[in-house]
């Protein structure tokens, strides 16, 4: 980036929480590491500021107003443009959001969750606050981890070359039988309309409610010349209805909150 100039044209995000080193401030959302993890960033990235700067996960062992005024710091520095969240749940969202509009200070502007047709729980509480405060949601995992693109053939066996296999714990566990299931059925309903399932994966997140941009993550050129052209395109009120019928509105068939802390179940 700082060999091409083109810097002004890139929307930069990046984050904040999990470990940089082996010492009790190297990690989570304290003043002094997200301070340094700062300046860590953009030596790294070797530019001036970042455009989005995100907390990873939120850290109920720091309180919110150290995280927000050291964010708050970052911005009035102008190293860092705009700040959001990721993985939180929507109260704590919604804290954060308060506190800065009571104090003065830096504002969350986004929320980063999980969310695909076999997790919708974003849309029973997260997506309604987010939509009623303005804030963007740009969800990670929209193809369920490649469940929906037809990656796993069953909810036991996985590819050798699987996330699920290779990291196995709570990648695993995003494999279940009910999901595996749903993304067959998906699969039949991308071909009868004419898309590969993952494009109809990214297509099927980018329409629902709320949704600012999803997350793709193209391992090669192919894969992401592949799904770009599905920006242009809208998804159809029959396709949206036989989604809703195999995974309803506001329900899930796989954990993929399972990564977050503050979840206290397992939903299988």
């Amino acid at each position: 980036m700082a060999r091409n100039k083109r810097r002004q044209d890139v929307v930069l995000a990046t984050k904040v929480f999990y470990p940089t080193g082996p010492g009790p401030n190297d990690r989570g959302l304290s003043r002094r590491h997200i301070l340094r993890a700062c300046e860590d960033s953009l030596k790294r990235i070797q530019t001036d500021h970042i455009d989005l700067y995100q907390t990873h996960r939120p850290d109920f062992e720091v309180p919110i107003e150290e995280t927000l005024e050291a964010l708050t710091d970052l911005v009035r520095q102008g190293k860092v443009l705009h700040i959001g969240s990721t993985t939180s749940p929507a109260w704590r969202t919604m804290e954060a959001v308060l506190k800065s509009e009571t104090h003065g200070w830096a504002r969350f502007i986004s929320e980063q969750p999980p969310y695909n047709l076999l997790d919708r729980r974003i849309e029973n509480e997260l997506v309604p606050m987010c939509q009623t405060h303005g804030l963007g949601i740009i969800p990670w995992s929209v193809l369920g981890m490649g469940v929906l693109a037809g990656r796993y053939p069953d909810g036991i066996r996985f590819p050798p070359d699987s996330r699920a296999a290779i990291r196995g714990g709570i990648y695993a566990e995003r494999v279940t039988p009910q999901g595996v299931e749903v993304g067959k059925q998906f699969s039949a309903v991308a071909q009868e309309y004419g898309f590969s399932p993952a494009q109809l994966a990214v297509l099927w997140a980018k329409e629902q409610p709320g949704i600012t941009a999803p997350i793709i993550g193209p391992r090669t050129l192919d894969q992401l010349l592949h799904l770009v052209p599905i920006m242009e395109k809208t998804l159809d009120e029959a396709i949206r209805e036989k989604c809703d019928a195999l995974v309803p509105p506001g329900t899930a068939v796989a954990s993929f909150h399972n990564s977050a802390p503050w979840m206290k179940a397992r939903l299988i």
